[in-house]
């Protein structure tokens, strides 16, 4: 195999089904400090209008949805595909769902995720 080609590869494979529509699992990285769990998810071509990032059921859903390329003239050739992306992660009950907050900036997405207050490391004063 062509390693040249392997991170398209990969990508095709990570593509998922739902409700009749393909979608791109995006890479993501998470982190974890002692307030926050950040997520940071790749979603090139993805714009703030683009984004739908919703909380379901105990669940952290995000969904890219890709702005069309306004081109002119016509395709000799294409890689780029039109498939959207989506990832949904099972939320820990220890984090905070009504302060969590996203930002996107040049295709990557950065989520937020505090950590309740009951469970952020904290020292106990002696009597």
């Amino acid at each position: 195999m062509n390693e040249q080609f392997a991170p398209s590869e990969r990508r095709q494979e990570m593509a998922t089904r739902q409700s009749n529509q393909f979608y791109f699992t995006p890479l993501v990285d998470v982190q974890s400090t002692p307030e926050n769990i950040v997520l940071r998810a790749e979603m090139a071509g993805v714009d703030k209008t683009g984004l739908e990032i919703t909380v379901e059921d105990g669940n952290l859903v995000l969904v890219g949805r890709r702005s069309p390329l306004n081109v002119s003239g016509d395709p000799i050739y294409a890689e780029r595909s039109a498939v959207d992306y989506r990832r949904v992660y099972e939320l820990d009950p220890s984090i905070d769902t009504d302060k969590i907050t996203a930002r996107i900036e040049d295709g990557i997405l950065t989520v937020t995720l505090p950590k309740a207050e009951r469970v952020k490391p904290r020292k106990i004063a002696l009597e």
